[in-house]
């Protein structure tokens, strides 16, 4: 159950609350991220800013890229590298969570919950230890997939949904 709300920071927001320089390209990258639905890498990113200033250049989308992230206001993602070697970029929740990444469509969703915020808690109090990033991705199958397939053999999972369930090993 994803029962915490995923909300991102506004990054032009927190741009001029820290007096960082806000240029109208600066402006209107971190809107582009803001504004996104998905994950950009920096070739989207770029093709969609174009679109409101067609004078942004790749150099100015990566130092932008460069800035946010140094100011911890974006994240970088692999995403599993289901696009090959890209990068993503997403502008930073009120709460973190976790991508989870099909290997068979593609598809990201992101997971939030409070026993994730716990398990932060737990490592922070145990080893003494202050989490400034925390990046977690899983790889499998969406339920889509799952019940796209006809059968386990279509499935072609180790424990696919479709059979009976797998009792744990006794201790």
């Amino acid at each position: 159950m994803n029962s915490l709300h995923l909300q991102r920071r506004s990054l032009v927001e927190e741009l001029t609350r820290r007096r960082v320089r806000l240029t109208g390209q600066r402006r209107i990258l971190a809107e582009t991220i803001q504004s996104a639905r998905g994950h950009l890498d920096a070739a989207s990113l770029l093709k969609l800013a174009r679109k409101r200033d067609r004078g942004i250049n790749r150099a100015t989308v990566y130092r932008t890229l460069e800035l946010l992230k140094e100011l911890r206001l974006i994240d970088e993602l692999d995403l599993m590298h289901l696009n090959g070697e890209k990068h993503f970029y997403e502008a930073k929740t009120t709460v973190d969570h976790v991508h989870l990444a099909c290997f068979q469509c593609g598809r990201i969703e992101e997971y939030a919950s409070p026993l994730f915020e716990q398990l932060k808690a737990e490592i922070e109090r145990a080893r003494k230890f202050h989490i400034r990033v925390v990046r977690l991705e899983i790889g499998g199958r969406c339920s889509t997939c799952c019940t796209r397939a006809r059968s386990c053999a279509e499935c072609a999972e180790e424990q696919c949904c479709k059979a009976a369930p797998v009792k744990p090993p006794a201790a």
